[in-house]
């Protein structure tokens, strides 16, 4: 059960907000990329393997993560202005490698976790560079065949690095990589690789966006996980991620039609 989750569920993501790309933009496929359909199973794994005590602190490490998260973003799209999307990577796994150590060893009751994990995303999207819509046509871009499968197979290789690293680092540690930003990478890279660093811009703002019910998720899981057990706390969790992601979506104004032009084909 474990493996499949590794294996599947942060792929299919890949490829959904991939396909959301294609159809309405960077914008909402970066805010997609950013729920957490890869931190919340590694959150659930370390749950049912290690108990609920364990996994209280890792999701409260985990909103520190969100930090590094946003680090991330801005790294890699500044970055990207200059580099490949390898050097991009490189410089932007460097920063949030980094960070993630420092910031393992703090330790910050859940509400505070939570305020940081929003201010940094609300100063990450100040700095971010600006999008400037570019003037290319409106058609669909004919994609090579290896497209979705080659971002399914990234993902899952990094997904079970991660996890494999991870599962005996301790619950704080764990934590906060849970948040690492695998998804991201992978749709960042492609953007980067296929679309510019304009529109990968435009991805990561929409990534910077989904933060909000990122941290939700994170900080619900950290506070009823113990006394309200695994099922109600991860449910909640859910349900609230999902209503808070509708509202950021409906308050962004991203809309069907609304795809920023130049944008054609995945991201």
């Amino acid at each position: 059960m474990t493996l499949a989750l590794k294996l599947l569920l942060a792929p299919l993501l890949a490829v959904a907000s991939s396909l959301a790309g294609r159809r309405w933009g960077p914008g909402l496929a970066g805010t997609l990329v950013a729920l957490p359909v890869v931190a919340g199973p590694i959150l659930l794994i370390t749950d049912l393997q290690h108990g609920r005590r364990f996994a209280a602190p890792a999701a409260n490490a985990a909103l520190l993560g969100l930090v590094t998260l946003a680090l991330f973003a801005v790294v890699f799209a500044r970055a990207a202005r200059k580099l490949g999307w390898k050097g991009s990577l490189a410089v932007g796994w460097g920063a949030c490698l980094t960070a993630d150590l420092l910031l393992a060893l703090l330790v910050v009751p859940p509400p505070i976790g939570l305020l940081l994990a929003l201010a940094a995303a609300g100063g990450a999207v100040a700095v971010m560079p600006a999008v400037t819509p570019t003037g290319g046509g409106h058609g669909r871009a004919a994609q090579p065949a290896w497209d979705l499968p080659g971002r399914a197979v990234a993902t899952a290789v990094l997904v079970l690095m991660l996890t494999e690293s991870a599962a005996a680092l301790g619950p704080r540690l764990t934590g906060v990589l849970a948040p690492f930003p695998i998804a991201t990478s992978v749709v960042a890279a492609f953007t980067l690789a296929q679309h510019g660093h304009q529109l990968t811009a435009a991805l990561l703002r929409g990534v910077l966006r989904g933060l909000a019910a990122f941290a939700t998720f994170c900080f619900l899981v950290a506070v009823l996980v113990v006394p309200a057990g695994t099922f109600v706390a991860f449910a909640a969790a859910l349900a609230a991620a999902v209503v808070v992601q509708i509202a950021v979506v409906r308050v962004a104004g991203r809309r069907p039609g609304r795809r920023p032009r130049g944008y054609s084909g995945s991201q």
